[in-house]
């Protein structure tokens, strides 16, 4: 199942995946547009910063979702097939007890409308519109093996870069 995935190193904090994924959930899918709509399209997915480092926060479609779990009302149900934490407004009755168990603080309680506003992976996008936006890539859709491969790799350059700066700084080269 594909998810989501995140490099903090990355994150430059523009907020660029909020925009995008507010327009990509409006009326008219169009920046210029969205900015008029009333009501305003609302994003499911928050930077936050702390200590100067930037952070996407949205759902991580937990495989054990204590979100789930907390709906009296059954609106949440978690998707076998696509591993999605899936909303259905309809059953909502505003009670946010999903919104206090996440463990994220990813779900967002729209307040106007007593239901909640989450991730849902954009479903009529092949890619989620905060990751197509995210100008300095630190926003990846994949499966998790690739997600590791990429990982491993990283590390690697990373680990081969600081052993031939050393072995030049020694003189060994």
């Amino acid at each position: 199942m594909k998810g989501i995935f995140i490099d903090i190193e990355r994150c430059i904090g523009c907020k660029s995946c909020e925009i995008y994924c507010a327009v990509s959930h409006s009326v008219s899918k169009q920046i210029f547009s969205a900015i008029f709509e009333d009501p305003l399209p609302a994003e499911r997915v928050k930077v936050e910063t702390y200590k100067g480092a930037s952070i996407p926060i949205s759902c991580r479609h937990c495989e054990e979702a204590p979100c789930v779990d907390a709906c009296p009302s059954g609106a949440l149900s978690k998707e076998t097939e696509t591993g999605i934490v899936a909303m259905d407004e309809g059953k909502c009755i505003g009670c946010w007890m999903c919104a206090m168990v996440c463990p994220f603080g990813a779900i967002i309680p729209k307040m106007n409308s007593r239901v909640i506003l989450k991730c849902d992976r954009c479903p009529d996008l092949d890619e989620p519109a905060c990751v197509n936006a995210c100008p300095v890539n630190a926003l990846f859709f994949g499966e998790l093996g690739e997600v590791m491969k990429k990982t491993r790799k990283k590390a690697a350059q990373i680990t081969i870069s600081a052993i031939k700066k050393e072995i030049s700084i020694g003189g060994l080269t």
